[in-house]
């Protein structure tokens, strides 16, 4: 496939001046892949608010919404292919991200949108529950692909995720087509797991955990994943590259011993990982309803 048939991804979430969270991981994993890429920040942050604490500077919700307006306007709308948000400051934009989705959609309905939401994690939310709230109500119904952690999911479907089962069970509650879900539990010991639910099978992507990993790994994975499926790759084949960039780029990190993933070291690790995963096949809930 040329660069050039690659398609357009517009790419909506926080930006910050120092490291590589939010639209850094995102945009230069996508570029990197060959992807034109549309940048909208939603917030911006001079580093990640793990570091310490910093200036915040949301977009308001007249001036999102207004760039939304300009974009689906925009006479180079025909070049986008697929949608991937991430990080939101406010209830309010998610409801612009969704217009602006439908705005698309209706022009192109195999457009993709890749909902990342960001809101959580095991120490609990941290966005105001009306942005979470905002995200699941406005936002996963659109979405072609849904990328949440395990605890992003259980608030998201309102459940307990002790189990793989539970995982998939609530993955079907919410609705989109298909499902990525990180920090789910692996088979392996010392180990952690992508699992990935479509209509077709349910795949768990495991590799060993790198302790005290930095931030921005559910951001370059969603982001590496969604490029993977646009280049139409099969589901397997895709969840197993994009599983063996981020835990290369990670381990690399680590090894190096920096505070921020090390991208700008490590595209060959985007492009072509070498990485081991381990990937299983597991019992689809429905499989399981059928007999």
């Amino acid at each position: 496939m040329n660069e050039s048939d690659k398609g357009t991804v517009i790419v909506i979430s926080s930006h910050v001046v120092r490291g590589t969270v939010g639209n850094r991981a995102a945009v230069f994993a996508l570029e990197t892949l060959g992807h034109p890429v549309w940048a909208l920040p939603t917030v911006i942050l001079p580093w990640h608010p793990g570091h310490g604490r910093s200036t915040r500077v949301p977009v308001s919700a007249e001036d999102f919404d207004a760039i939304v307006s300009d974009l689906i306007r925009a006479p180079w709308r025909g070049e986008v292919k697929a949608v991937l948000s991430g990080y939101l400051g406010s209830a309010t934009q998610a409801r612009s991200v969704a217009r602006l989705v439908e705005s698309l959609r209706a022009d192109n309905p195999d457009l993709l949108y890749m909902c990342d939401p960001v809101c959580g994690d095991d120490r609990g939310l941290y966005v105001p529950e009306e942005t979470a709230a905002a995200i699941r109500d406005s936002l996963i119904p659109l979405a072609s692909v849904a990328t949440p952690n395990r605890f992003e999911l259980a608030w998201l479907a309102g459940a307990p995720l002790e189990t793989n089962a539970a995982i998939m069970e609530a993955a079907l509650s919410l609705g989109p087509p298909r499902m990525l879900v990180t920090s789910a539990l692996p088979m392996m010991a010392g180990s952690t797991g992508n699992l990935y639910l479509s209509g077709t099978g349910a795949l768990l992507a495991e590799h060993r955990i790198v302790p005290n990993p930095p931030n921005g790994t559910g951001d370059l994975l969603s982001a590496i994943f969604l490029s993977r499926l646009m280049e139409g790759l099969p589901e397997e084949r895709a969840l197993m590259t994009a599983t063996a960039s981020v835990f290369e780029i990670v381990a690399r990190t680590a090894k190096r011993g920096a505070d921020e993933l090390t991208l700008e070291q490590d595209a060959s690790s985007i492009s072509t990982p070498m990485a081991m995963v381990q990937m299983r096949r597991l019992m689809h809930p429905g499989q399981i309803r059928r007999r």
